[in-house]
């Protein structure tokens, strides 16, 4: 092995003991998930981004399998095979490897196995106060590492803000659900909203006209028989598929897209609005509340979280001078659904942060609880951290 290597696998070995000092420190129960996963966990929880870039395997027992691509879910699932104690507030740290593919190639900033130092915690009972000590443990471990707190560039999103602000207006559920999907693509988000404000025949529908109209005359008991005679005109086979009352309900899902009027361009203007702020965090609050309010919503309760929660950073010692609200910011992990945040370090690219994290309530029944435990964490990209410290990448 060249003298390279065995430098950087040294360096990346010490910063590890300083980063999981700090964590241990702050009352973190260091574990080591496994490394081979379930791939359907995985699958249903991190998105499209992810799920296309995750190492997935068969082995000889048929089983679907995946190296980890990231140690959040098997820190969920390695918690939840505690049994009866996972009901009980849980907090761990860890170091490890995680693997995704790099369809433009490996690099410095994005190496095909790379390692993760972060922190998970469980069933905290004060939401905004356990993000607010995660980022500023996370704050604390790079500048342990070596990093300047003063040159570290912190983004917030706000999942929770996003979904209210959708939650508040009118129109179909399932372009509401369509929507918070496609949120973790922006440009894929502003593409749907430009199709749902065109017309019936831009919007499009995978339905036939002429089922639409047979579905809108029948009286909803008999809906079920106009798919069956459909399904069995067309000669298409259930056998295997959905059955006929689950085809008939997405039928009637469809049915209804197609018959809404589009959604209002003030709708989409009000959306566009959010997604498009680019602020101070300072005077984000402010900014999101004239924007909902131009539309005659109130966003005073998720507001009030977001301001409390900048509050407690203050507290805590966080220099929030240096740190942007964006409003299409919601990491490339779709189980986030609150605060969500990077850290960017000099000589890195602002697309590579060196750390991010927030609030994903909805993972660990994702992973097999059987009720919502409320669960926020983050980590750290060790290579990209060294390379930070050693003068960036080039």
């Amino acid at each position: 092995m060249s003298a390279e290597p065995v430098r950087q696998f040294a360096n990346l070995e010490a910063q590890a003991q300083r980063i999981m000092g700090v964590f241990t420190h702050a009352g973190y129960e260091a574990v080591a998930p496994a490394i081979i996963q379930p791939a359907e966990v995985f699958l249903d929880a991190v998105g499209e981004a992810l799920r296309a870039r995750t190492y997935v395997f068969t082995d000889q027992n048929g089983a679907e399998l995946c190296l980890r691509p990231d140690l959040t879910v098997p820190t969920c699932r390695l918690h939840l095979a505690r049994g009866s104690q996972a009901q009980l507030p849980a907090r761990y740290c860890y170091n490890g490897p995680a693997f995704r593919f790099q369809a433009a190639g490996a690099d410095l900033a994005h190496p095909r196995e790379f390692r993760q130092a972060g922190i998970e915690a469980f069933g905290a009972p004060d939401a905004v106060q356990a993000e607010a000590e995660t980022l500023a443990i996370m704050v604390d471990a790079l500048s342990a590492a070596g990093l300047d707190r003063k040159q570290l560039h912190l983004k917030f999103g706000d999942l929770y803000l996003m979904r209210a602000l959708l939650n508040a207006v009118d129109m179909p559920a399932s372009w509401r659900s369509r929507l918070k999907a496609k949120f973790w693509r922006p440009s894929a988000f502003r593409a749907e909203l430009k199709r749902l404000t065109g017309d019936a025949a831009s919007r499009g529908s995978m339905l036939p006209p002429a089922l639409i109209e047979a579905l809108a005359k029948a009286a909803p008991e008999d809906q079920d028989a106009v798919i069956s005679a459909h399904l069995e005109g067309a000669r298409l086979e259930t056998f295997g598929a959905r059955s006929i009352a689950e085809i008939t309900e997405h039928a009637r899902v469809l049915m209804d897209e197609a018959r809404a009027a589009p959604l209002p361009a003030a709708t989409a203007a009000l959306m566009e609005a959010y997604v498009a702020i680019e602020v101070p965090c300072r005077e984000a609050s402010g900014k999101i509340a004239a924007i909902a309010a131009s539309a005659g919503i109130d966003l005073a309760r998720p507001l009030e979280r977001f301001d409390a929660r900048l509050e407690r950073f203050a507290a805590l010692g966080l220099d929030l001078n240096a740190a942007t609200f964006s409003g299409d910011f919601g990491r490339s992990l779709e189980y986030y659904t609150g605060f969500v945040f990077a850290i960017a370090a000099p000589g890195l690219p602002q697309l590579s942060p060196v750390a991010g994290g927030g609030r994903y309530n909805g993972l660990m029944r994702l992973s097999g609880s059987p009720v919502d435990i409320p669960a926020v964490g983050a980590a750290i990209h060790t290579e990209r951290l060294l390379a930070a410290i050693d003068g960036g990448v080039s």
